[in-house]
């Protein structure tokens, strides 16, 4: 089975000479499709910049990053870009709307860079704020929503591509308990549909437990845990 994301000994520093900080070390990773996968660690551990990584969003100081089987140090700028668009999700700290466009504008925004048939459209949005529980907010701006509710949005746009990978980055940071087990659930669902592969961060230790592949980042490396779904 061809992973899709392999990191071989993978190596992310910034600056240079007396002023370089070495991030990540040597990384080594493995993610099956279909997974849903967690990082965990302390505040500048590198969790985020690993996921930059893996999203093509930067490059690797050393070491090779596989998609789906292909170097990504072999694309150009372009095929990066067609990568991210098109067969990635994200999911960032920041939300990362679109302030004069709606909820279902936002979302619809996405399939169209995703390059999704208009015709499928409706459906899509229709789906994605049901599966976040934002069906009636789906006219309404992002300043007149809560942070949470901001996050769902940002969390209904990536699922609503359906991308092979979803990165996240602590998607349910800003939601309450009931609604951060109620993502957790669409999360696991759409692994389990085998509809998506999923990297996420996380530091609540509540969350962690009910995901089965747990990866811990410490010293610039990776330690891998595996611990029992209990969703």
């Amino acid at each position: 089975m061809v992973p899709v994301v392999k990191m071989d000994s993978v190596s992310k520093s910034f600056g240079s000479g007396n002023k370089k900080v070495d991030i990540l070390n040597d990384i080594h990773l493995y993610i099956e499709p279909n997974q849903l996968v967690a990082l965990r660690g302390r505040s500048g551990s590198g969790k985020t910049t690993l996921l930059n990584l893996i999203g093509a969003l930067d490059q690797p100081t050393a070491g090779e990053i596989y998609i789906e089987g292909q170097p990504i140090s072999e694309y150009n700028e372009k095929q990066r870009s067609e990568l991210r668009r098109t067969k990635i999700g994200f999911i960032f700290q920041s939300y990362g709307l679109v302030p004069f466009m709606t909820v279902e504008e936002n979302i619809e925004f996405g399939l169209r860079i995703a390059s999704i048939p208009r015709r499928d459209w409706k459906v899509k949005i229709e789906e994605a704020l049901e599966l976040v529980g934002l069906a009636k907010r789906s006219k309404h701006y992002p300043y007149e929503l809560s942070g949470g509710e901001q996050q769902r949005v940002a969390i209904s746009r990536a699922i609503a591509v359906r991308p092979m990978l979803i990165l996240a980055d602590e998607p349910t940071a800003e939601l309450d308990s009931k609604t951060g087990f109620r993502m957790m659930d669409v999360f696991q669902k759409l692994v389990d549909s085998q509809t998506t592969t999923i990297i996420m961060t996380s530091h609540d230790p509540v969350i962690l437990e009910m995901i089965e592949h747990v990866y811990t980042l410490e010293a610039q490396n990776i330690v891998y845990e595996k611990n029992e779904i209990i969703i």
